[in-house]
């Protein structure tokens, strides 16, 4: 089994519910161009560049698969640009994929991805405490930020969260059904990951279950001297244990242990320590600091962009669904967001092409990535009468850093947020879904800074 964690990330996504709408505290929200797989792609892109050339297998887990019966770990392969020999797979149902992608990583080291939409029935507890994000883990040999000491499961067939293939939500029994169960699941498989450790008490302690009743009494089930944590972002499905693991990560100190427990359909166990290495290796960005703020977004929004409120959508043509043959051919620009430089001239080409618009050069071109970029607006327009699910559309056209330049969408558009000259970096999105097909592409996403007093207006 590999032994040690390389890096860690987490992912939460920039709309808010608020109290007003029944919900707690502020509910992170996927947008209406987001679902698990652009979460996905969003956590792993958090993560070192230098850390992602080294993956040799993708596990992507979530209950909210975009596609049935298609791998979406594929589409998170193209859009991270790895190796077309790295293996990329999905692991879907429940909370426990992600332990399973954890099994399947640990062997021979991998990449590991969680990401969920949680949808609820209005005033469910599904709805008032869930909630959408991503987390990736790297797992390899060599230094890492924490070793894995011992692991232990137990599996126990518990019918107390279900939903079939054909329902948008799902459903629960009573909370405390499970709970005594998981109880003693929980507390079989610590007891045995102790013993194989040889460790009498932890430092930290994160507890991830699909039962609140778990969640609500996690301080007194397994105790951490320093801390014991459930997941801030709310129960997220899939992501629920990795969001928990990077929370204490983000805090942890050099030395200390860490127990992991998964209590759903059974117990699932891990014990690290973190490395000397963990202070210097933290996500850019801390789980806490991603949950502060947020853009706050109307309730019936919120629904009709979970399907559960039907809404008049923009009198104009829908789009056409995306094709599977032009999609294969333009991968690497669709997907990954790479580019055409010319070798002759220097030229950057987006989206790419076979011949130079600068100095005429042919087949001279080499592929250049764009995606981890950021560049600039140089000139934007505001659509109120596009097709869109959340108006209006604004398009930016940007100066890439390096060269380059080309026109798209903004994520989580605000126009007042947008002038000549505002930094942008870009982000993996679904434009849309026709035909039951997602037309994943990337959008600018701004950043905090910039002004200028360009820009039209339809």
């Amino acid at each position: 089994m590999v032994a040690s964690i390389l890096a860690y990330a987490s992912y939460v996504p920039a709309h808010r519910l608020g109290p007003d709408s029944g919900v707690r505290g502020n509910r992170a929200v996927a947008s209406f161009d987001e679902n698990s797989t652009t979460m996905a792609v969003a956590a792993a892109r958090a993560l070192p560049a230098d850390q992602l050339d080294r993956v040799g297998s993708v596990w992507f887990a979530t209950t909210s698969p975009a596609y049935l019966d298609k791998t979406n770990a594929s589409a998170i392969h193209a859009a991270l640009q790895l190796d077309p020999r790295v293996f990329a797979s999905d692991l879907i149902g429940s909370g426990r994929s992600t332990v399973g992608s954890l099994h399947a990583a640990s062997a021979h080291g991998g990449l590991v991805l969680a990401a969920d939409v949680r949808v609820g029935k209005p005033g469910s507890s599904d709805e008032k405490l869930g909630g959408d994000g991503a987390a990736a883990l790297l797992l390899g040999e060599g230094p890492g930020i924490a070793e894995i000491l011992a692991t232990a499961s137990a599996t126990d067939e518990l019918l107390d969260r279900w939903r079939v293939p054909t329902s948008l939500t799902g459903e629960q029994w009573e909370e405390r059904f499970g709970f005594e169960r998981y109880v003693e699941l929980v507390r079989a498989t610590v007891d045995r990951v102790l013993e194989q450790s040889g460790v009498d008490a932890v430092d930290h302690v994160v507890l991830a279950s699909s039962n609140s009743a778990v969640v609500k009494r996690a301080g007194t089930l397994v105790k951490g001297q320093v801390s014991t944590t459930t997941s801030p972002l709310g129960f997220s499905g899939a992501a629920d244990v990795l969001v928990a693991l990077a929370d204490v990560l983000d805090r942890a100190e050099p030395g200390q242990t860490v127990l992991v427990v998964s209590a759903v359909d059974g117990s699932d166990v891990w014990l690290l320590r973190t490395t000397d290495l963990l202070a210097s290796r933290r996500q850019p960005v801390p789980l806490v600091d991603q949950l502060a703020g947020g853009t706050p977004v109307p309730y019936p929004t919120y629904l009709s962009w979970r399907g559960l409120l039907a809404r008049e959508m923009p009198r104009r043509p829908e789009p056409d669904r995306p094709a599977g043959p032009p999609s294969l051919r333009g991968v690497g620009w669709k997907f990954g967001f790479a580019g055409a430089r010319c070798t002759e001239c220097g030229f950057v080409h987006l989206p790419p092409v076979p011949v130079c618009r600068s100095c005429g050069a042919t087949q001279q071109m080499e592929s250049v990535p764009v995606s981890r970029l950021r560049g600039r607006v140089a000139t934007y327009t505001v659509d109120r009468l596009a097709y869109s699910p959340s108006p209006p559309v604004v398009d930016v056209v940007v100066d890439f850093d390096g060269g380059g330049r080309c026109a798209v969408e903004v994520a989580d558009a605000d126009p007042a947020t947008v002038e000549v000259g505002t930094e942008v970096e870009m982000t993996f999105r679904s434009l849309f879904v026709a035909g039951g097909v997602h037309n994943y592409f990337w959008k600018a996403k701004v950043l905090p800074a910039a002004a200028s007093d360009e820009g039209s207006e339809s």
